[in-house]
């Protein structure tokens, strides 16, 4: 997929895949059992590209399977589940193959598929496929969810052949010095955040960017020793030249190998896959009790009845005859299990079908090491709320509706008081899409006094489209909020759903105030990581251009700044506007050259080569790799892609009309003289990238009045008829999905890495860093919103039991997954009792005239609430009382009411308000510590 035209599309999971990638078009699964655990498989193996899905089931959707299976509208009702589901997924993405199978899955039929993934079926179905998947090499998964847990199994093969195992890109390290021996010893540096060793033994390294030892940039993959945590040994370098100075050393990933045991053996003698040694007996007791299920389904034709303790016993029972060969027995986890298992609930299937769709492109990728062999997963410890022992089998019951697959879990009256929630959804991008199924299935806010609230400010784009399903091609430019609201509405017409494209934030605190908050009962923050152009795009394209808009709108503007750079930058840029295009490839090739040639130049005049930081210590070592002036060469593709993407963008600044013509570009650029190169005496520069006070070289009077005067001169000369000019430059605001922003990012960030000897960044690596683009993945993002949907059910219960609510860690990478209990809020000291983070202080500021309280009233309801004696009150930086002051202010600011505060300080009025107070006797750190004041008005 990379450098294709489906790039754009799958951006950011090729940032998780990898090269592997590729693989995905030409590869065929198969996955069987379309109810909620496989509709997740299938959703997310369709986003991710894979060329053909063939879905199998036999059954016919019925009510309940609306409840988890996101794919069924209600007119799919009565038809098959794999062809009413074909049409939604084929929709997800045009490009894959997706097709419906309703028969038995003979071998002949098997045999054309890589990966063969069975959810819902019988153990004798998986032991009949696992075997002949084993013998053909065909990659196998069984993924199934019962109730609050789900099982996991993955058979590779005997030699599957892992060629990317790790996550996140190689390790790297700026060498120091490397000896001249055999062997060599490489002294490196370790990282900001490295601890312990960055290499093992027997890692492979390369060397790039070595001066003086060049030998070793050249040489292949050499195997490393481990002396220490900052030293190496490597092959004989005894006769290499003498190491200078510089150069990385990185690792390259070698590919591993795994072997799989058959599903027949695995059952017998199970490797576990937990995430702590403490997880295993629990685990080991959800293997016996999956089993027993088995027998029970065989033994009953059923599974057992929700919460029906014969039911639970006889699995029990089943369990312990297993008991010799899987060790300890939990009881108390296999009733629990037992009594819920017929059960379905989509956050459990998001997180179990994401896991295993995970190792469907595990298989097909060769990325990462595949799950060995066993995983096990379960939220029981819901059955622990308050009141959830108390259900009984009429509580939960089958009702013939959407939601009996929840009540059986829960209860109906709790499926009541998931209908009346009110929730904010704040982002609909990958997470909010997963979270949005969820809330949709689970029949949050379905109720007739239920509200969905979503906002979000960005539109569709294509590369949302391979891991946000709730959006289709059809959907780009259009906004996420309304597009996701509306899929919410097909996928359980119930929901009462509200769109907004607001941020929330200080802007929109008139929106979302207090009273907005105290409405609602919950709020899930779906946002992305916030995304960043390079400081160098911005301060070209972005900045100047806003600053010169400012002043063709405002007059008063250039009165505003203080004297100094804002006012030297409008001077440039109105200094260097451009007549056409041929200007813009001038400006570019200046920029180019002062960049790459001159910048470092003068870096190389104030600290030449052979400089040292003291007697015999050279100040370019270590990871301060001494750089190297370039010279424009307009046949050197890398000086010519700068130089255009430089030119266009300018030109779309000033508004011209840009050209794409190298041919043409190379034709000005034989014209362009430049003056050869003059070092500035006395110009200091910093030789780090930590923010520093800019020393402020002062102007004389007579300059700073003469550049002043051209900006006035200029702005008149340029605004013209001010009710009808448009604004004289377009600020580019930089866009990680726009290429001629990523051109640009890549020419200059390769240039700067050439003038270093680093080795260059591709295209898509550009990308990823200039962008700030989180790797991003439909898989995770499933099993995340799923298992944030689960703490969910313990909100809507009105849980206060900290032990009932899980933090959950997962990496899908190495299969692993860990749920811990939260800690406690912080707490702190203040006024002479104990607060917590979430703790503050409400006061219904109304005096007994219904009028606003005055700021008297105030201090004396915290003196006699809490028996505190303030010294300062303010409202953000309005002083509104102040102990210090002398006795007729004081008696102003006390007889004055909150409302007028504002009205003098000619701040919005606001119902809600944020009070800071001091109090007698705070010591010097209590400033951060005290809990808020929050006061209503009338």
């Amino acid at each position: 997929m990379a450098g294709s035209e489906e790039e754009p599309r799958y951006s950011r999971q090729l940032y998780v895949l990898g090269g592997g990638a590729r693989r995905l078009p030409g590869s065929a699964v198969l996955v069987s059992g379309l109810r909620g655990t496989g509709a997740q498989v299938a959703t997310a193996l369709v986003l991710a590209g894979t060329g053909r899905v063939v879905l199998h089931d036999c059954g016919a959707a019925c009510s309940a399977d609306r409840a988890h299976q996101f794919l069924l509208g209600e007119s799919d009702l009565g038809q098959n589940r794999a062809k009413a589901s074909q049409q939604a997924l084929a929709e997800l993405n045009p490009r894959v193959v997706v097709e419906a199978h309703t028969g038995e899955l003979s071998e002949a039929f098997l045999a054309s598929f890589q990966v063969v993934v069975l959810t819902e079926s019988p153990l004798e179905e998986q032991l009949r496929v696992g075997d002949f998947c084993h013998a053909q090499g065909i990659c196998f998964i069984v993924a199934d969810t019962k109730g609050l847990a789900g099982q996991l199994f993955c058979d590779f093969g005997e030699r599957f052949v892992v060629d990317d195992p790790a996550e996140g890109d190689p390790v790297s390290a700026a060498v120091e010095h490397i000896s001249q021996g055999s062997p060599g010893v490489v002294t490196y540096m370790g990282t900001e955040n490295s601890h312990g060793h960055l290499f093992r033994d027997g890692d492979l390294v390369t060397f790039s960017g070595v001066q003086g030892m060049t030998e070793l940039n050249k040489q292949e993959p050499i195997p490393v020793h481990v002396l220490d945590a900052f030293r190496l040994e490597i092959s004989d370098t005894s006769s290499f030249s003498p190491y200078r100075c510089g150069g990385l050393i990185s690792q390259v990933q070698q590919p591993q190998e795994c072997s799989h045991k058959p599903l027949c053996q695995a059952l017998e003698e199970p490797k576990i896959q937990v995430a702590s040694p403490e997880d295993l007996p629990r685990s080991c007791s959800l293997h016996a009790a999956f089993q027993a299920l088995h027998a029970f389904r065989r033994e009953q034709g059923r599974l057992p009845r929700p919460r029906a303790p014969a039911d639970a016993e006889r699995v029990l029972e089943l369990a312990r005859s297993l008991g010799a060969q899987q060790g300890p027995l939990d009881e108390d986890i296999v009733r629990a299990f037992a009594s819920v298992s017929a059960g379905d609930l989509c956050p459990v299937a998001a997180v179990v079908g994401a896991l295993a769709a995970q190792e469907v492109l595990k298989a097909i990728t060769g990325k990462f090491l595949p799950l060995d062999q066993w995983l096990y997963f379960d939220a029981l410890e819901c059955l622990a709320l308050a009141g959830t022992a108390q259900l009984t089998e009429t509580d939960c019951a089958p009702r013939g509706s959407r939601y009996d697959g929840q009540i059986a879990v829960f209860g109906a009256n709790f499926q009541e008081k998931l209908g009346h929630q009110k929730y904010l959804v704040v982002g609909a991008g990958a997470i909010g899409c997963e979270l949005l199924k969820n809330f949709a299935m689970m029949g949050l806010a379905a109720g007739p006094d239920g509200e969905l609230i979503i906002t979000d400010m960005d539109t569709v784009a294509l590369s949302n489209l391979h891991r946000q399903l709730l959006y289709r091609s059809a959907d780009i430019s259009e906004p996420k909020s309304v597009v996701a609201a509306a899929a919410v509405q097909r996928m359980n017409p119930d929901v009462r759903v509200t769109a907004h494209q607001n941020q929330v934030g200080p802007a929109t605190e008139i929106i979302y105030k207090d009273n907005f908050f105290r409405h609602l009962d919950g709020v899930a923050s779906a946002l992305d990581t916030i995304e960043w152009a390079r400081e160098e795009f911005e301060g070209l394209f972005q900045l100047p251009a806003e600053q010169v808009n400012k002043l063709m709108e405002d007059p008063a503007f250039l009165e505003q700044q203080p004297p100094g750079k804002v006012l030297e930058q409008l001077w440039d840029s109105l200094r260097e506007r451009p007549q056409d295009w041929r200007d813009c490839v001038r400006w570019a090739r200046r920029r180019w050259q002062s960049c790459y040639h001159d910048a470092i130049a003068q870096l190389l005049h104030i600290y030449p080569p052979e400089h040292e930081t003291s007697p015999g210590v050279p100040f370019w070592a270590g990871d301060r790799s001494c750089p190297h002036p370039l010279t424009f060469n307009p046949d050197n593709d890398t000086h010519l892609d700068y130089v255009l993407a430089a030119a266009h963008l300018f030109a779309q600044v000033h508004r011209v009309p840009p050209c794409r013509d190298r041919g043409a570009i190379k034709a000005v650029l034989r014209d362009v003289v430049l003056p050869p190169f003059a070092p500035q005496e006395g110009l200091q520069i910093p030789l780090t990238e930590e923010p520093t006070e800019e020393a402020q070289v002062p102007k004389d009077h007579r300059q700073l009045t003469e550049l002043t005067q051209d900006l006035v001169h200029w702005r008149q000369e340029l605004v013209g008829d001010e009710d009808t000019r448009a604004p004289l430059m377009e600020p580019i605001h930089f866009e990680k999905d726009n290429d001629v922003h990523i051109d640009f990012i890549t020419a200059a960030s390769n240039l700067r890495a050439e003038n270093y000897g680093i080795s260059p960044a591709n295209w898509l690596t550009s990308k990823r860093i200039a962008g700030r683009i989180v790797p991003a993945i439909i898989t995770t993002t499933a099993a995340v919103a799923g298992l944030a949907c689960l703490e969910v059910y313990k909100l809507v219960w009105g849980c206060q039991d900290l032990s009932c609510y899980r933090n959950s860690n997962i990496s899908l990478s190495a299969c692993l997954l860990l749920r811990v209990q939260p800690p406690p809020a912080p707490t702190y000291r203040y006024g002479g009792r104990e607060w917590s983070c979430w703790d503050r202080l409400e006061m219904r500021a109304v005096g007994a005239d219904g009028q606003a309280m005055t700021v008297q009233e105030v201090l004396d309801w915290l003196q006699r609430t809490y028996g505190w004696t303030v010294t300062m009150l303010l409202c953000g930086d309005i002083v509104l009382y102040d102990s210090k002051a002398d006795a007729e202010t004081r008696a102003r600011q006390q007889a004055q009411r909150l409302s007028e505060s504002l009205e003098d300080a000619r701040m919005p009025q606001q119902q809600d308000l944020e009070l800071l107070y001091m109090c007698e006797g705070e010591d010097a750190e209590a400033e951060d510590t005290r809990p808020p004041l929050l006061c209503s008005l009338p």
